[in-house]
């Protein structure tokens, strides 16, 4: 299809899922601040007045997880009683336990052999020229609408707004290009005394216009808070769990997703590494000029060292045959287990800051690197 409408959405760092998947991070960080090799799979679920964070932790520091919590929801902004769910009066459950040998012993790098893949399953990673950042226009902008949103939250400049929120873009493409926006969809938690008449008003004005006003015209079409109201929000309004916006972390539905979320998984997860190195793969034969579109698929085995299978998808828009490109990406990526990790530098904290807003197309992260584009080019020249 050259004509379409594709939508993607996003949400702010408010709604519940999204502070699941922080605090899952949040405790990740805080381990590997310490013990770089420690084993994290950890799994957060919030609802009215509480928080459970469960899941398998195997390390050698120790962290305080109650206070953990209570910061992370204080900094996103529950911080008033009268939002039905805030920092001070939370309850937190902690229902850690180690990992499972069963699976440590699969993982675990010794004197003969080398870090092996910590689960089964398939990765993707996904690249185009639709943008600077090498991603799907759609997903940026829904992206840069729920940060807007923060923002002008944060610093007051729509002070009546609470932390809970959802964006959405519906963009036009022509001939296989993004052109304009056909809709804008904002759902922004609120004072329960703000006017709806004035809300929406100054969220186009303050939010939609300085985020899309490149692709705005007179015939995009907005909702804003359609139902007329959104004053119960956060868990009060929905409960959260680690892992449930998969699709808002990846690409926005452009392209395909593994079989795994990404948050609260230490780099002995593939789900997650194997998805970022796909990523870094799929920017650098973009940016080589091999493909407008790619699409890159890993799959492992846990426990193994190399990939059961490597696929390379560029839609009819390689430059080189894709068999030669994936031949060339084995010689240039190393893609074990342990290997990602190093050449990702993913043994530090980095991991609350990809939590929200996508774990892509953000140049502060290692696998938005496109430092090996002239190794691939002058392999396939």
């Amino acid at each position: 299809m050259k004509n379409f409408l594709f939508t993607s959405e996003s949400v702010t760092e408010g709604h519940p899922d999204k502070l699941s998947d922080q605090i899952s991070d949040t405790v990740l960080d805080a381990i590997l601040k310490d013990d770089r090799y420690g084993r994290v799979a950890c799994e957060v679920a919030t609802g009215m007045g509480y928080v459970i964070v469960g899941g398998e932790i195997t390390t050698t520091t120790w962290i305080d997880v109650n206070n953990l919590v209570r910061n992370v929801v204080r900094d996103i902004g529950y911080d008033k009683p009268e939002y039905g769910f805030d920092y001070h009066t939370l309850a937190i459950f902690n229902v850690i336990h180690p990992q499972s040998p069963d699976i440590a012993r699969g993982v675990r790098k010794t004197a003969t052999k080398k870090q092996g893949a910590g689960d089964q399953g398939m990765m993707t990673g996904y690249a185009c020229d639709e943008t600077p950042e090498l991603m799907p226009l759609p997903i940026m902008l829904a992206h840069r609408l729920a940060m807007r949103l923060a923002e002008v939250r944060k610093e007051e400049v729509l002070p009546y707004l609470r932390p809970d929120g959802k964006t959405q873009v519906t963009c036009e493409y022509k001939d296989g290009k993004p052109k304009r926006l056909e809709a804008v969809v904002i759902a922004a938690q609120h004072d329960p005394d703000v006017k709806l008449k004035k809300l929406r008003r100054e969220i186009i004005k303050e939010v939609v216009r300085p985020v899309c006003k490149e692709y705005l015209d007179k015939r995009t079409k907005y909702y804003i808070n359609n139902t007329g109201r959104f004053v119960i929000g956060g868990p009060v309004a929905d409960a959260g769990m680690t892992g449930r916006k998969i699709i808002a972390d990846t690409y926005g539905g452009m392209g395909s997703h593994g079989g795994g979320a990404f948050s609260g998984k230490d780099p002995t997860k593939v789900d997650r590494t194997a998805a970022y190195m796909a990523r870094y793969m799929a920017k650098n034969i973009i940016k080589a000029g091999l493909a407008k579109r790619c699409e890159i698929q890993l799959a492992y085995v846990i426990g193994g060292i190399k990939p059961l299978s490597l696929m390379i998808n560029t839609y009819g828009t390689g430059q080189v045959d894709e068999q030669k490109i994936c031949t060339a990406c084995k010689k240039v990526f190393d893609l074990s287990p342990g290997g990602m990790i190093k050449q990702l530098n993913l043994l530090h904290p980095i991991y609350r800051k990809t939590s929200c807003y996508g774990h892509f197309g953000r140049r502060e992260f290692p696998w938005e690197k496109t430092d090996k584009a002239k190794e691939l080019k002058r392999l396939l020249s």
